[in-house]
Protein backbone atom coordinates (compact mmCIF):
# COMPACT_ATOMS: atom_id res chain seq x y z
CA UNK A 1 0.00 0.00 0.00
CA UNK A 2 1.28 3.59 -0.44
CA UNK A 3 1.37 6.44 1.81
CA UNK A 4 0.87 9.87 1.35
CA UNK A 5 3.83 10.72 -0.84
CA UNK A 6 6.10 12.66 1.36
CA UNK A 7 6.86 15.26 -1.59
CA UNK A 8 3.54 16.70 -1.90
CA UNK A 9 3.42 20.26 -0.88
CA UNK A 10 0.03 19.82 1.34
CA UNK A 11 -3.06 16.97 1.44
CA UNK A 12 -6.27 18.35 0.03
CA UNK A 13 -9.35 16.64 1.95
CA UNK A 14 -12.66 16.66 -0.27
CA UNK A 15 -15.66 17.16 0.93
CA UNK A 16 -19.12 15.77 0.01
CA UNK A 17 -20.49 19.39 -0.89
CA UNK A 18 -17.52 19.87 -3.44
CA UNK A 19 -17.32 16.53 -4.55
CA UNK A 20 -21.05 16.21 -5.05
CA UNK A 21 -20.33 19.77 -7.37
CA UNK A 22 -17.27 18.86 -9.22
CA UNK A 23 -19.20 15.35 -10.68
CA UNK A 24 -22.60 17.55 -11.20
CA UNK A 25 -24.65 15.75 -9.02
CA UNK A 26 -28.32 17.11 -10.28
CA UNK A 27 -29.45 19.15 -7.67
CA UNK A 28 -25.98 19.72 -5.80
CA UNK A 29 -24.19 21.30 -8.78
CA UNK A 30 -23.47 24.69 -5.96
CA UNK A 31 -22.64 24.69 -2.58
CA UNK A 32 -21.54 27.27 0.29
CA UNK A 33 -23.24 30.63 1.03
CA UNK A 34 -24.09 32.93 -1.20
CA UNK A 35 -21.28 35.38 -1.02
CA UNK A 36 -18.56 32.33 -0.99
CA UNK A 37 -20.40 29.71 -3.58
CA UNK A 38 -19.10 26.63 -5.01
CA UNK A 39 -19.63 26.22 -8.43
CA UNK A 40 -18.37 23.30 -11.02
CA UNK A 41 -15.90 25.60 -12.53
CA UNK A 42 -14.53 26.95 -9.17
CA UNK A 43 -14.31 23.70 -8.05
CA UNK A 44 -12.22 22.30 -11.04
CA UNK A 45 -9.91 25.12 -10.95
CA UNK A 46 -8.96 24.66 -7.30
CA UNK A 47 -8.63 20.83 -7.74
CA UNK A 48 -6.89 21.49 -11.16
CA UNK A 49 -4.38 23.60 -9.22
CA UNK A 50 -3.56 20.95 -6.14
CA UNK A 51 -3.09 18.78 -8.53
CA UNK A 52 -0.59 20.85 -10.59
CA UNK A 53 0.87 22.03 -7.48
CA UNK A 54 1.83 18.27 -6.29
CA UNK A 55 -0.95 17.96 -3.78
CA UNK A 56 -2.20 14.47 -2.92
CA UNK A 57 -5.83 14.29 -2.91
CA UNK A 58 -7.78 12.00 -0.17
CA UNK A 59 -11.71 11.19 -0.09
CA UNK A 60 -12.74 10.20 3.17
CA UNK A 61 -14.78 7.44 3.69
CA UNK A 62 -18.13 9.55 4.59
CA UNK A 63 -17.50 11.62 1.53
CA UNK A 64 -17.60 8.43 -0.53
CA UNK A 65 -20.70 7.59 0.97
CA UNK A 66 -22.84 10.49 1.55
CA UNK A 67 -22.10 11.29 -2.17
CA UNK A 68 -22.81 7.38 -3.14
CA UNK A 69 -26.05 8.86 -1.69
CA UNK A 70 -26.66 11.82 -3.02
CA UNK A 71 -26.09 9.90 -6.80
CA UNK A 72 -28.50 7.32 -5.61
CA UNK A 73 -31.16 9.43 -4.86
CA UNK A 74 -30.70 11.95 -7.80
CA UNK A 75 -33.17 12.40 -10.56
CA UNK A 76 -30.84 11.48 -12.76
CA UNK A 77 -27.35 10.48 -14.17
CA UNK A 78 -27.76 8.18 -11.76
CA UNK A 79 -25.87 5.07 -13.23
CA UNK A 80 -23.29 7.53 -14.75
CA UNK A 81 -22.24 9.36 -11.85
CA UNK A 82 -21.79 5.87 -9.62
CA UNK A 83 -19.68 4.64 -12.60
CA UNK A 84 -17.41 7.82 -12.24
CA UNK A 85 -17.38 7.61 -8.18
CA UNK A 86 -16.55 4.48 -8.66
CA UNK A 87 -13.72 5.16 -10.72
CA UNK A 88 -12.44 7.63 -8.19
CA UNK A 89 -13.06 5.21 -5.58
CA UNK A 90 -10.84 2.22 -7.82
CA UNK A 91 -8.10 5.50 -7.80
CA UNK A 92 -8.23 5.98 -4.15
CA UNK A 93 -8.17 2.18 -3.66
CA UNK A 94 -5.25 1.57 -5.45
CA UNK A 95 -3.30 4.96 -4.32
CA UNK A 96 -3.07 5.93 -8.05
CA UNK A 97 -1.72 9.59 -7.96
CA UNK A 98 -2.28 12.10 -7.03
CA UNK A 99 -4.97 10.21 -4.61
CA UNK A 100 -4.04 9.00 -1.18
CA UNK A 101 -4.51 5.62 -0.72
CA UNK A 102 -7.74 5.03 1.02
CA UNK A 103 -6.04 2.83 3.44
CA UNK A 104 -3.98 5.31 4.93
CA UNK A 105 -7.64 6.58 6.87
CA UNK A 106 -8.00 2.68 8.03
CA UNK A 107 -6.32 3.80 11.30
CA UNK A 108 -9.68 6.47 12.35
CA UNK A 109 -11.57 3.15 12.44
CA UNK A 110 -10.19 0.92 15.05
CA UNK A 111 -12.31 0.99 17.75
CA UNK A 112 -10.26 3.52 20.93
CA UNK A 113 -10.00 6.29 17.58
CA UNK A 114 -14.42 5.63 17.28
CA UNK A 115 -14.63 6.10 21.05
CA UNK A 116 -12.79 9.24 20.51
CA UNK A 117 -14.95 9.71 18.00
CA UNK A 118 -17.81 9.59 19.84
CA UNK A 119 -16.82 11.10 22.94
CA UNK A 120 -16.29 14.21 21.06
CA UNK A 121 -19.36 14.57 18.49
CA UNK A 122 -22.39 15.39 21.06
CA UNK A 123 -20.97 18.90 21.51
CA UNK A 124 -20.30 19.17 17.39
CA UNK A 125 -23.78 18.07 17.08
CA UNK A 126 -24.57 20.88 19.89
CA UNK A 127 -23.16 23.29 17.30
CA UNK A 128 -24.97 22.00 13.99
CA UNK A 129 -22.09 19.72 12.79
CA UNK A 130 -22.81 16.34 11.61
CA UNK A 131 -21.47 13.18 12.56
CA UNK A 132 -19.98 12.88 8.47
CA UNK A 133 -18.83 16.37 8.97
CA UNK A 134 -16.81 15.27 12.28
CA UNK A 135 -15.76 11.93 10.64
CA UNK A 136 -14.01 14.14 7.93
CA UNK A 137 -12.31 16.56 10.34
CA UNK A 138 -10.68 13.83 11.78
CA UNK A 139 -9.46 12.75 8.44
CA UNK A 140 -7.83 16.12 7.84
CA UNK A 141 -6.56 15.67 11.73
CA UNK A 142 -4.80 12.49 10.73
CA UNK A 143 -2.79 13.69 8.04
CA UNK A 144 -1.72 16.91 10.05
CA UNK A 145 -0.71 14.81 12.77
CA UNK A 146 1.30 12.88 10.44
CA UNK A 147 2.74 16.44 9.76
CA UNK A 148 1.31 16.85 6.42
CA UNK A 149 0.40 20.30 5.63
CA UNK A 150 -3.30 20.00 4.78
CA UNK A 151 -6.52 21.95 3.01
CA UNK A 152 -10.28 20.93 3.63
CA UNK A 153 -11.88 21.43 0.30
CA UNK A 154 -15.15 22.23 1.78
CA UNK A 155 -18.55 24.82 1.12
CA UNK A 156 -19.60 23.95 4.44
CA UNK A 157 -18.96 26.56 6.96
CA UNK A 158 -19.09 24.47 10.11
CA UNK A 159 -16.81 22.18 8.83
CA UNK A 160 -14.19 24.79 7.30
CA UNK A 161 -14.50 27.00 10.93
CA UNK A 162 -12.97 23.70 12.74
CA UNK A 163 -9.32 24.23 13.28
CA UNK A 164 -6.75 21.55 11.98
CA UNK A 165 -3.36 21.58 13.50
CA UNK A 166 -0.51 22.88 11.75
CA UNK A 167 2.05 20.10 11.44
CA UNK A 168 5.01 20.31 13.80
CA UNK A 169 8.18 21.50 11.92
CA UNK A 170 10.84 19.01 13.17
CA UNK A 171 13.92 21.26 13.03
CA UNK A 172 16.91 19.59 10.79
CA UNK A 173 20.68 19.61 12.32
CA UNK A 174 22.84 21.61 10.79
CA UNK A 175 25.43 19.10 9.11
CA UNK A 176 29.18 19.96 9.73
CA UNK A 177 30.72 20.82 6.70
Amino acid sequence: MQRVKTSAPFVLVIDTSVLCVWMQVPGRESCGPSDDAWDHARVEKEIQSSIKAGACLVLPLTTLIETGNHIAGATSKRFELAKRLVELLNLAADGQSPWAAFGDQSELWKSENLKKLSDGWPSMAAKKLSLGDATIHEVARYYSKMGREVRLLTGDQELAALPVEKPSRIPRRRQAG
